[in-house]
């Protein structure tokens, strides 16, 4: 992946993030019989009809496409919940309320392939969305706050918010630490257009015939 490969460039992108998010575990109910399924990251199953059974998102995703389950919204995603989360986000300017890790990846997997098995889906997702607008405004709060330090603590934060802040967060502590230890941080550009005339001024190999 772009964001793990590459340690110059910190941004998953959506795609990314949700591909991660779709190991998450979620509860399926199958309406068909099926032996187990053997996978690198487990063993799930045996499937038997109208026996719940807990399978990774992407399985579960795959299994509702060929109407094979019905898929349980987790707890979290009940209306009840999220509007006690809206409220705790609302009143507490400085913390941020548990969710999980994957939330925002998870509900719009869910919204787009198991619409049908989210009871008042519409009123989920409406809230859902006015947490992630909250969260994100108090995530911009927090950053306009930030000050060079060794380390940035904001917890509760989820993939897609720490996917918003990683680079800038970066940047800046880069930006500190450079500013206080200036001989410590070698000139990369320096260091890129000397190897690219090293390169240049190397013999050439001739090519084989």
């Amino acid at each position: 992946m772009a964001g793990q490969s590459d340690p110059h460039i910190s941004l998953f992108s959506a795609e990314e993030v949700e591909f991660m998010a779709e190991d998450e575990l979620i509860e399926i109910v199958p309406n068909m019989r099926m032996d187990p399924l053997n996978f690198i990251c487990g063993d799930f199953g045996p499937f038997l009809p109208q026996i719940a059974s807990q399978v990774p998102l992407w399985l579960a995703v795959a299994l509702k496409k060929r109407g094979k389950c019905a898929i349980r919204p987790p707890q979290w995603m009940s209306v009840e919940n999220l509007t006690r989360v809206l409220e705790g986000e609302r009143e507490s300017q400085g913390a941020f309320q548990v969710l999980p890790f994957h939330y925002v990846e998870i509900s719009r997997l869910l919204f787009d392939h198991a619409r049908e098995d989210i009871p008042d889906m519409y009123m989920v997702r409406s809230l859902i969305e006015d947490i992630r607008d909250v969260r994100i405004h108090k995530v911009e709060t927090s950053l306009e706050k930030f000050s060079g330090t060794s380390a940035v603590k904001i917890p509760n934060l989820s993939a897609m918010e720490v996917n918003i802040i990683r680079p800038f967060v970066g940047r800046a502590l880069q930006a500190f630490y450079k500013h206080d230890n200036p001989e410590k941080i070698p000139d990369v550009d320096r260091a890129s257009s000397a190897q690219t005339r090293a390169a240049n001024n190397e013999p050439r190999r001739q090519l084989r015939r």
